[in-house]
């Protein structure tokens, strides 16, 4: 993979990425979380008083632990939901669909048994793609090179 833009939606420019631990579960562990894309990043930094985007160049070193999840598959719902419960991995980066609120509210019902996994499937086929690249270790965040920041309007 050569290098690619990759980007942050936060309140704040984020030069020196970091992995903040024991806040909230997250669908990929503690991790910092970035995305190919840009809309998306718009859509999380409008959740903020100051919306920012922060952009990122990414040069991935093939060398560490990488899960990717090409589409939402079964080892990807569970993924998500070991990780949302607080179980941890050794991944140093996880790449896959997010499962954002709407989708997470699903995600919720089927860990909650209100809804099964044959009808969580029926409920997210439709909904449009999602990207995310969570960042788990400090290898992986040197593949990150911080690249600028603009406000969102």
């Amino acid at each position: 993979m050569g290098k690619t833009l990759v980007y942050h939606g936060s309140y704040t420019k984020v030069e020196e990425p970091k992995i903040l631990k024991g806040l909230h579960t997250k669908d990929f562990g503690e991790a910092f979380y970035c995305t190919v894309i840009k809309e998306q990043a718009e859509r999380w930094a409008k959740r903020f008083a100051s919306p920012i985007i922060n952009v990122y160049s990414l040069l991935m070193n093939e060398s560490l632990s990488i899960l990717e999840f090409k589409t939402m598959t079964e080892e990807w719902l569970d993924f998500i939901v070991d990780c949302r419960s607080g179980k941890r991995h050794n991944y140093d980066i996880v790449i896959g669909a997010m499962a954002n609120d709407q989708i997470y509210n699903f995600v919720s019902d089927f860990m909650e048994g209100i809804i099964t996994r044959e009808q969580f499937w029926v409920m997210t086929k439709f909904k449009y793609p999602t990207h995310q690249i969570a960042f788990c270790s400090e290898k992986a965040l040197k593949c990150l090179k911080f690249e600028s920041c603009e406000e969102v309007r």
